[in-house]
């Protein structure tokens, strides 16, 4: 957990207009996960192939991070940027770019370290890291990130060398949310780490940005016959994972329904699940989320949990579930409000 003044208090969120949300289809999700991207590259296995796909559509958010960079003055690269390997003593713990954040990390705040033209470039990073105004709209809480206020109250650190060929890391991160653009630095990792999402209202609300997401999982949840919640509905407490969303390592039992023990009807809705959640992000980082899963041993490999926490009711099943699997972690939490840690990777320790 990070320390108290890290984790400010989430007051209630203003009604705000629901929009709907862009999923994934499911023709291309099958896609995804069935065959290798599209892309004209030969002698590369198919989670590299989307990785290069990535790379190509990306380069509009990275040549901007470029651009950034090279506009800092020195004085800002001594508050604003810091070392690749930032945080790791001896050779061990987590380095600070791959942790998660509840608010602007340090003195990072947007409108306070960087002029008007930085912030002008920062907000066309965040939106191009986005799935259009949709993802926007979901990623920026109707643009008033939640109890930050707005853009500027969050924070942006940059790690490693911002420069063509180097290793870099932009990292936002506010109340309620941790997202980067990477430029593929961090190898075999979706979303260039470890995300933390989230939104003030109650999750099963519509005033909550990420309420579809809830709705999957019930919808999921409400197919299962009574033997098969005997296995996917579990007590439990819900622990943030700011301290490192640690995901289950090959061959590793997970708790929950397995993806193979639902019926097709299931596994559809499970996919919905999958759909939705990626939904915000771009669509060349959900891909690679799929093609993650699928180099790790597919959807079979990944099981269901949900956790009543408290005592619960119809219109209220559950308060978080987690899908996880080998390299694989999306832990929602729905009640009292949303918040959400997230963790894909094919790299094991």
């Amino acid at each position: 957990m990070l320390p108290a003044d890290k984790n400010p208090p989430c007051p209630d969120c203003a009604p705000a207009p629901v929009v709907p949300t862009p999923a994934l289809a499911r023709r291309d999700f099958i896609r995804v996960l069935g065959t290798a991207a599209a892309v004209a590259v030969t002698g590369l296995t198919p989670l590299q192939k989307a990785r290069a796909a990535r790379a190509e559509k990306q380069a509009q958010a990275e040549a901007l991070v470029f651009e950034l960079y090279k506009s800092l003055s020195s004085d800002q690269r001594k508050k604003l940027v810091r070392a690749w390997d930032h945080g790791v003593t001896s050779g061990t713990g987590t380095p600070a770019r791959l942790l998660t954040h509840n608010a602007a990390d340090g003195k990072s705040k947007i409108g306070e370290e960087y002029n008007k033209k930085q912030i002008e470039l920062l907000d066309r990073i965040f939106r191009a890291i986005a799935n259009g105004d949709e993802g926007y709209r979901q990623l920026s809480r109707d643009g008033r990130f939640d109890a930050s206020n707005d853009f500027e109250n969050i924070g942006a650190l940059i790690y490693g060398e911002a420069v063509e060929g180097q290793k870099f890391s932009l990292v936002f991160c506010g109340h309620h949310l941790t997202t980067r653009c990477d430029g593929n630095s961090e190898q075999s990792v979706a979303f260039g780490g470890p995300l933390y999402y989230g939104h003030t209202p109650n999750g099963y609300a519509k005033t909550n940005v990420f309420s579809k997401q809830t709705r999957a999982a019930t919808e999921l949840l409400g197919a299962l016959d009574a033997d098969q919640k005997k296995t996917a509905v579990l007590p439990g407490r819900w622990a943030d994972e700011h301290g490192g969303v640690k995901v289950p390592k090959k061959g590793a039992k997970v708790p929950g329904l397995a993806y193979s023990d639902m019926s097709k009807e299931q596994q559809e809705l499970t996919q919905k699940v999958m759909a939705e959640v990626i939904a915000p992000y771009r669509k060349e980082d959900g891909a690679e989320v799929l093609e993650i899963i699928k180099a790790n041993g597919g959807m079979e490999k990944l099981s269901m949990a949900f956790y009543e926490e408290d005592k619960r009711n119809a219109k209220e099943p559950w308060s978080y579930w987690r899908l996880e699997g080998p390299g694989f972690v999306w832990s929602f939490r729905s009640l009292p409000h949303v918040h959400a840690f997230v963790n894909v990777t094919s790299k094991f320790d």
